[in-house]
């Protein structure tokens, strides 16, 4: 079983906010394997919520934590019960020096079995496809193998790329999470959009534009994307503005969640040099979301189509700029100086992997940080 220390030092701070947290993320992110780390450790019951008896157990809730002799208890697939929210309220109200581990693939307001959403009690936790401050952890040290095979662990720790991985996981997505969460009756038109977006991914989304070319409607393409948006499938990045600089100000970038399915649905197999700098954003971007949960991601673009790839908004008054290449010589900072006579106050990173140490560099008057995503403070 390979450690993932990050994510079990996420899990003890939230409950110590409160008690139960909700570990959620893509099938086959490694919820059930860190999950099970935890309970292996002695301390936590281990709760399979797939297996049929489990209903019959907690039919009694009180009963069943009155009865527990563990400090934890892990709910593995939580959503699987016929009134999670119950079970779960009930171990926070009547037993306060209990620890609660709920996983699901979605947020818990994705099921229609949450009447509560247990406001107050719980914490967040999104775990995400391998890191690139994990890889080393997994035994990858070819980056370019994690922007081909992706970052769920079994695909990342098979020999070679397989077809029919990703292509059984779309098929598994679709009816564990998104028939059974959404009642969406249509696969075709579903996975149709999904690799639409997948072969967009990284790119500006128009809701109309995507209608047009699948023929499907426009609310039914807004009611999959926040389907597959609130099943973490994809991320959508919306603007920043506020100079009112002719600046985009509605039309998000989507990215999709995993750096293997891009590559499948695309063929890009093997990369070419090219492919590498677009999967290298990618990477950042799920950098970001991991060390910087609570942060305002968005980008910046003007109508003149010059871009920042990705501003952290810190304060009200200061901004980050993350630009992002897999050959920091390649960069233009042009559009960065732009941005920056809009929005002076703010770190300037340029984010590769093929950096070393990180260092400092100028363009004109602009200070930029060069450095691998772990030097984003």
């Amino acid at each position: 079983m390979i450690e993932r220390p990050l994510w079990k030092e996420r899990i003890q701070q939230a409950w110590k906010e409160a008690p139960i947290v909700w570990l959620s993320g893509v099938r086959r992110s490694g919820k059930t394997t860190l999950a099970r780390s935890l309970a292996d450790a002695g301390k936590a019951l281990y709760i399979d919520c797939d297996l049929p008896v489990i209903e019959d157990r907690l039919r009694d809730p009180e009963l069943f934590f009155r009865s527990c002799e563990k400090t934890v208890v892990i709910f593995d697939e939580v959503h699987q019960l016929s009134d999670p929210s119950r079970v779960l309220k009930i171990g926070a109200d009547g037993f306060p020096k209990l620890k609660i581990l709920a996983t699901g693939s979605s947020t818990l307001a994705a099921s229609r079995k949450f009447r509560d959403t247990l406001t107050g009690r719980k914490r967040m936790v999104h775990l995400l496809p391998v890191l690139w401050m994990e890889l080393e952890t997994f035994s990858c040290t070819d980056i370019s193998r994690r922007l081909l095979h992706g970052g769920l662990p079994q695909a990342l720790l098979a020999d070679s790329k397989q077809a029919s991985f990703y292509r059984e996981w779309l098929d598994s997505f679709f009816a564990r999470d998104i028939q059974r969460l959404f009642a969406v009756r249509d696969m075709d038109k579903f996975n149709a959009l999904f690799e639409y977006l997948l072969k967009q991914s990284g790119g500006q989304v128009e809701v109309s534009r995507a209608a047009s070319a699948l023929g499907i409607s426009r609310l039914t393409v807004e009611h999959h994307l926040q389907a597959l948006e609130i099943t973490h499938a994809l991320t959508r990045v919306r603007p920043f503005f506020g100079s009112g600089q002719k600046e985009v100000l509605k039309m998000p970038k989507v990215y999709g969640f995993d750096t293997g399915f891009i590559t499948f649905v695309r063929g890009w197999d093997p990369l070419r040099l090219q492919d590498h700098g677009i999967l290298w954003e990618h990477l950042v971007l799920e950098h970001l979301q991991a060390y910087f949960p609570n942060e305002t991601i968005r980008y910046w673009r003007d109508k003149a189509g010059r871009e920042v790839d990705f501003v952290l908004v810190r304060r009200r008054d200061r901004v980050d700029a993350v630009e992002c290449k897999w050959n920091p010589s390649e960069f233009d900072p042009s559009a960065l100086k732009i941005f920056r006579s809009y929005y002076p106050k703010g770190d300037n990173y340029l984010v590769s992997p093929v950096t070393g140490d990180a260092y400092l560099k100028r363009f004109g008057s602009l200070t930029v940080r060069i450095c691998d995503p772990s030097g984003i403070e």
